[in-house]
């Protein structure tokens, strides 16, 4: 039972943690100038017919949103299912992923660059006709594509479900960071005038958030390595001992 317990209280931290990267992914440099470019794609028509209300782009951003959230997921269930098979050398599993993330945290300070995660993906030529399922394929090679872009972030909320073990915890971390990727986007293809003038105030601080990613990712390693999430998840355990029942 207290492992159940301590499974519910540490999941808490870790999907504020998800949320907060999902959040920080889409104002990451290189996923927030390609929205309005991606929004018109989808739907086939140029930024300015989105602007004036030509076409929508609610429908093709929510399909787009539920092909990568496919991927996070599986990715998720996948993570789990490793540490879990894996479940003896769980403290070795933490330590080598928490310097992993560390490594991550520190390319976004530019302490060092690693060549391969300032990889842009880009669009070919070509639009697509606005049809749903286009948008569904298209939010799978994002998944996929532009893990260089994302990795870190990803890599970060995939170790911290590889090493819970348990496979509703890992899916349900890649769920949360799904939806602070995805509702943003989602927001943008609603209000897709006032986003656009969001992001363009938001450009000159995007060096900013990239080293506040780094700072997350470096803290988020340090916890993996020390084993503070299990002791953070027996804190909340004796100060809030309503989360014995969640469990």
């Amino acid at each position: 039972m207290l492992g159940i317990e301590l499974a519910t209280a540490a999941f808490l931290p870790a999907a504020f943690v998800a949320l907060l990267a999902g959040l920080l992914s889409f104002l990451s440099p290189c996923v927030l100038p390609i929205v309005p470019p991606y929004l018109a794609y989808m739907t086939g028509v140029g930024v300015g017919g989105l602007k004036s209300g030509e076409r929508s782009a609610v429908l093709p951003a929510c399909f787009f949103v539920l092909g990568l959230s496919t991927v996070f997921l599986v990715m998720g269930f996948a993570a789990s299912a490793f540490g879990r098979a894996f479940l003896q050398y769980q403290e070795v599993l933490a330590k080598v992923a928490g310097v992993m993330v560390i490594v991550m945290g520190l390319h976004f300070l530019h302490v060092f660059r690693i060549p391969i995660l300032d990889h842009e993906a880009r669009l070919e030529a070509g639009r697509q006709d606005g049809g749903a399922f286009g948008a569904y394929i298209l939010g799978l090679a994002f998944a996929f594509g532009w893990t260089p872009c994302i990795g870190p972030q990803l890599g970060m909320i995939l170790s911290l479900a590889a090493t819970g073990g348990e496979l509703s915890r890992g899916t349900g971390l890649l769920a949360v960071y799904a939806l602070g990727l995805g509702i943003p986007f989602l927001l943008s293809a609603i209000f897709i005038n006032r986003a656009i003038g969001v992001m363009n105030r938001i450009k000159p601080w995007l060096k900013t958030i990239e080293r506040a990613m780094g700072l997350l990712l470096i803290l988020v390693g340090v916890m993996l390595v020390t084993g503070a999430f299990s002791a953070f998840a027996f804190w909340l355990l004796e100060t809030f001992p309503i989360l014995a029942e969640l469990g």
